[in-house]
C-alpha cells in the first residue's frame, strides 16, 4: 500500500511537470516578421549580395529615368581631370581636392574608410574646418587659411595643403559577464602645411563617406513626420532629445530642415551632390561657384573648366543617380536568432534614434513616392557624448551632436568595400564597437548592451547586419 501511495505522488508530479511544460508551449507566441519586412527600400528593393549590391538602380524606376540613371552614373564613377582637355564636360578638377571622382571615396557606391597609410588619397575620409562663431547665415566660419575643408591633393604645379596623419588611443571596456573590448580612439593631426599654421583655435571635424543607397527615399520622407519625433527639450523625459537642423538653402536663399551629411547639414540631396563636388573635387556649379582657393595660390591664373565647371544638366543627372540607388533587401530576416536580435535591439531602446519604419511622400521621382521603408533613422541630431565630439558646430548642430545614420545596407558594407569601419569617422571596426562608442542620449542603451550575454549580443548583431 506505501509503494503504491509513492508511485501515484510520484505519477501525479511528472504529470502535473508535463502539464506545466506543455502549458508553456501552447502559451508560447513565436516571433515573426512584419509584413514585407525584407523589402528595405518598398517598391525600389533590389535582392543581391553580391559585391555589387549597392550599385543598382530602383527596381521600379521608369525607362527614361532609368536612361538618365546610366549617364548620372558615368559621371559619378569616371574621374575627373585638369583644365583645359578634350573631355570639357569633366575638366576642371582643383586646383585642391580630395579625390579625383565621386567613386573614388564611394567606391562601388559604398562607404569609404580611413587611410591605410600616410599620405593616401582618395579613401574616404575628409576633415571640416572652421574657427569659432557664425556667419550672417548661422554657418560655421571657415578656417581663414585652409578654408572650411582640408584637401590632401592638389593639380600639377600647386602645392597641396598637407599630409593627415592619425595615431590610436586604446580604450578598453568591459562587459558584465568579464570580457572586455579594447577600442581605437583616432588622435588627428595635419604635417607639411604648405601654406602657413592652421588657426590656433581651428576646429576639426573628420566626416566618413556614406554609402549612397536610399539617398531619394530619405529625401521624400514628409519633414513633419520628422518632425513628429523631435524633442528638443525632452519633455517625455525618456533621456532622448532629438533636434532638427535647420540650414542655408542656397538655390532659395532660405533656411530649410536639413536631412543630409553627418550633421545634417544639407537640406536637399541637389545642394548636398553639389557641396561634394566643391569640397571634394575643386568643381564648381550654379550652387558653388567660388573656387577651393587658400591664401598663396593665384587661382585667376589657373585655367578651370568653365563657369560652372559641372553644368546644370550633369548636376541633376549625378542628383538623380543618387537618388534612385536601389536598397538591398533584407537578408535571413526570418531566422529566429535574427528576430530575437530584432526584439532586443527594441527592448534595450536603440529604436528611440533609429526609427524602423516611414512611408515616403511626394517626390519628383514618381518611383519614391508612397513607399514603406525601413531605413532606421530619425535623420534629427543627438547628443552622443564627449567620446564622440568633434567640437565642431554646423548650424543648430553643436559639438556633440550627429544625425543619426540611417543602418539599411549596414550588413553589406564588408562585401562591398572590404571593410567593417563604422562611426563618422571609421573608429569603430565593426558593428560591435560602434555600439560601445555610443554615449549622451544613447548612454542607457548601451550600458543595456554591456549587461547582455555572449548569446544575446551576438543576436543583436546578427540582426544588424542582416540590415
Amino acid at each position: 500500500m506505501q509503494n503504491t501511495r509513492k508511485f501515484f505522488l510520484l505519477f501525479s508530479i511528472l504529470f502535473l511537470f508535463i502539464r506545466c511544460n506543455n502549458s508553456d508551449e501552447d502559451n508560447y507566441i513565436p516571433l515573426v516578421p512584419d509584413k514585407n519586412e525584407a523589402f528595405s527600400g518598398g517598391k525600389t528593393t533590389v535582392f543581391d549580395v553580391s559585391p555589387n549590391a549597392f550599385g543598382f538602380q530602383a527596381s521600379n524606376l521608369d525607362e527614361d529615368n532609368g536612361l538618365l540613371f546610366f549617364t548620372g552614373n558615368s559621371l559619378f564613377n569616371q574621374n575627373w581631370v585638369t583644365a583645359p582637355a578634350s573631355t570639357t564636360a569633366r575638366d576642371g578638377l582643383g586646383p585642391l581636392f580630395n579625390a579625383r571622382s565621386c567613386s573614388a571615396c564611394h567606391f562601388k557606391d559604398g562607404r569609404g574608410r580611413p587611410p591605410s597609410f600616410e599620405g593616401e588619397l582618395g579613401h574616404g575620409l575628409l576633415f571640416r574646418l572652421s574657427i569659432p562663431g557664425t556667419d550672417n547665415l548661422e554657418n560655421s566660419i571657415p578656417e581663414p587659411t585652409y578654408g572650411g575643408q582640408f584637401q590632401d591633393g592638389s593639380i600639377l604645379d600647386v602645392e597641396k595643403e598637407g599630409i593627415i596623419k592619425i595615431e590610436h588611443l586604446p580604450i578598453v571596456v568591459n562587459y558584465a559577464d568579464g570580457t572586455s573590448v579594447t577600442l581605437q580612439k583616432p588622435i588627428y593631426s595635419f604635417t607639411n602645411l604648405a601654406y602657413g599654421a592652421m588657426n590656433t583655435n581651428v576646429q576639426v571635424s573628420p566626416r566618413i563617406a556614406n554609402q549612397m543607397i536610399g539617398l531619394g527615399l530619405l529625401d521624400a520622407i514628409p519633414e513633419n513626420t520628422l518632425l513628429n519625433y523631435a524633442d528638443e527639450n525632452d519633455t517625455d523625459n525618456d533621456g532622448i532629445s532629438g533636434k532638427p537642423n535647420y540650414v542655408y538653402d542656397v538655390a532659395s536663399g532660405t533656411t530649410k530642415l536639413g536631412k543630409f551629411g553627418w550633421k545634417a547639414n544639407q537640406p536637399n540631396l541637389k545642394q548636398q551632390v553639389a557641396a561634394a563636388f566643391s569640397g571634394d573635387l575643386g568643381i564648381t556649379s550654379s550652387l558653388f561657384l567660388d573656387e577651393n582657393c587658400p591664401p598663396g595660390i593665384d587661382c585667376n591664373s589657373i585655367i578651370n573648366g568653365g563657369s560652372p565647371e559641372i553644368s546644370d544638366e550633369n548636376l541633376d543627372k549625378v542628383t538623380l543617380y543618387s537618388a534612385t540607388l536601389a536598397v538591398p533587401g533584407r537578408r535571413n530576416h526570418d531566422d529566429e536568432n535574427i528576430l530575437l536580435g530584432k526584439k532586443i535591439f527594441t527592448d534595450t531602446k536603440c529604436t528611440a534614434c533609429h526609427i524602423p519604419k516611414f512611408t515616403t511622400g511626394s517626390h519628383d521621382i514618381e518611383a519614391l513616392e508612397n513607399q514603406e521603408i525601413t531605413p532606421y533613422t530619425d535623420l534629427l541630431l543627438h547628443d552622443m557624448g564627449d567620446d564622440l565630439a568633434d567640437n565642431k558646430p554646423d548650424f543648430q548642430a553643436t559639438g556633440n551632436e550627429w544625425r543619426t545614420p540611417p543602418l539599411w545596407g549596414i550588413g553589406l558594407i564588408e562585401t562591398v568595400n572590404n571593410h567593417s569601419n563604422l562611426l563618422h569617422d571609421g573608429r569603430a571596426r565593426n558593428i560591435e564597437e560602434a555600439i560601445l562608442w555610443h554615449g549622451g542620449e544613447a548612454q542607457n542603451a548601451k550600458e543595456l548592451f554591456l549587461t547582455l550575454s555572449l548569446t544575446e549580443r551576438t543576436n543583436l548583431i546578427d540582426f544588424i547586419k542582416s540590415l
